[in-house]
């Protein structure tokens, strides 16, 4: 699963990316190591409003009912198999969004239980900036009425390099090609055409 991603790329990188405006550029998040169970706001595009890059939204999807805030260290990462059958997931299949990156990190394990292990960072050798599949929602606290907007990030099986990298898990996020991200944010367009491994060029080495 994904779980550690970098976003180190300018606003102004961003917006030349994606033909886009920012809405706050005091909250714009830029770091080379980001932990998705921080709940980060890295910045994301909604099918809504795709010509906005918004920072409101926060790692960790919240559906409408959830009991409390903790839930969402549970849906970081959504598996495009079983999206239609989750109960968190399956109601929102419409609301898509693009999660933006200039990398992510994984790890390999060198024994069965993960005791020892390598860390890779991962790059799209055709996109320094590119985008991960998303869902997102919207959430009220049932005890203090705060609003929080949340995504997932939505994962499928590994390609050929991250099967090697993730062999624990065999698992890889949904990197989206460019060509690709309007069609993902496009709700008429069956989720389930997604549901195949990058094929683009990707470059995965050890770092520490």
């Amino acid at each position: 699963m994904c779980y550690y991603t970098q976003q180190n790329a300018s606003i102004e990188d961003l917006k030349r990316r994606f033909n886009a405006e920012l809405d706050n550029e005091e909250t714009y998040l830029q770091s080379d190591f980001i932990n998705g169970f921080s709940h980060p706001n890295i910045p994301v595009i909604l099918n809504s409003s795709p010509h906005l890059i918004t920072t409101d939204y926060t790692w960790g999807l919240l559906p409408s009912w959830a009991k409390d805030i903790e839930f969402r260290k549970n849906t970081l990462n959504a598996r495009i198999e079983s999206i239609d059958e989750k109960a968190s997931f399956k109601n929102i299949t419409h609301n898509r969004c693009l999660i933006i990156a200039s990398a992510y990190y994984e790890w390999h394990w060198n024994d069965e239980k993960g005791k020892n292990k390598d860390k890779y960072q991962i790059n799209s050798q055709d996109d320094e900036i590119f985008t991960f599949a998303g869902l997102y929602s919207t959430w009220t606290d049932p005890v203090t009425d705060e609003i929080k907007n949340t995504y997932t990030m939505v994962t499928t099986k590994a390609n050929k390099i991250m099967d090697f990298v993730h062999n624990h898990k065999h698992r890889m996020p949904i990197m989206l090609k460019k060509q690709d991200e309007t069609a993902w944010l496009d709700q008429s367009v069956k989720i389930e055409d997604f549901a195949f491994p990058y094929e683009g060029n990707l470059i995965a080495f050890q770092t520490k």
